[in-house]
């Protein structure tokens, strides 16, 4: 540091866009808070008895299953009517968010993990840390028959991952 320099004058480090709350987001800021991770493109039962979310390891019929992305995001609601559309309203309100989401944990007022992009600069470090569903997929909905998917309920999509830590 220059000896000319003190700390009043100099620059102020940009706080993270995301630590302005989920409203306040642009909508590239929005989009750009999603990891990758694939864990909400994963088919959810309901049990009509008890109103529990059950995870399965069934991805919907639009995930690509290498990116952890959806092959055709523009068009998804009209290819697939049921998915869901992630606002700030919905984040708050979705029990079946899972725990290490970026929306969910912008949310509630937390950072960021290491190992999402916008923090590492790097798409690859959420799979790199094993959150993402990559090689984790049990099928598509469209290739397992419906009768089977209870077959295919799991519990780890809902848990909080535990990653595995970065090398070096």
């Amino acid at each position: 540091m220059n000896s000319s320099m003190t700390k009043k004058s100099m620059p102020a480090q940009a706080e993270p866009f995301w630590r302005k709350g989920l409203e306040n987001l642009t909508k590239r800021e929005w989009e750009s808070l999603c990891d990758g991770c694939g864990r909400c493109c994963l088919v959810k039962l309901e049990d009509e008895d008890t109103g529990e979310i059950h995870f399965t390891d069934i991805a919907c019929k639009l995930f690509e299953a290498g990116s952890c992305r959806c092959a055709n995001y523009a068009k998804r609601k009209s290819l697939v009517p049921d998915c869901v559309q992630l606002t700030p309203e919905a984040v708050r309100s979705l029990p079946w968010l899972p725990p290490s989401c970026a929306y969910k944990l912008v949310a509630e007022g937390k950072d960021l993990k290491w190992w999402h992009p916008l923090v590492s600069g790097r798409p690859e470090t959420v799979h790199e840390a094993g959150i993402s569903v990559r090689g984790r997929i049990g099928g598509f909905e469209d290739d397992v028959a419906f009768e089977d998917w209870p077959n295919h309920i799991k519990d780890w999509p809902a848990r909080t991952p535990r990653p595995r830590k970065p090398n070096g």
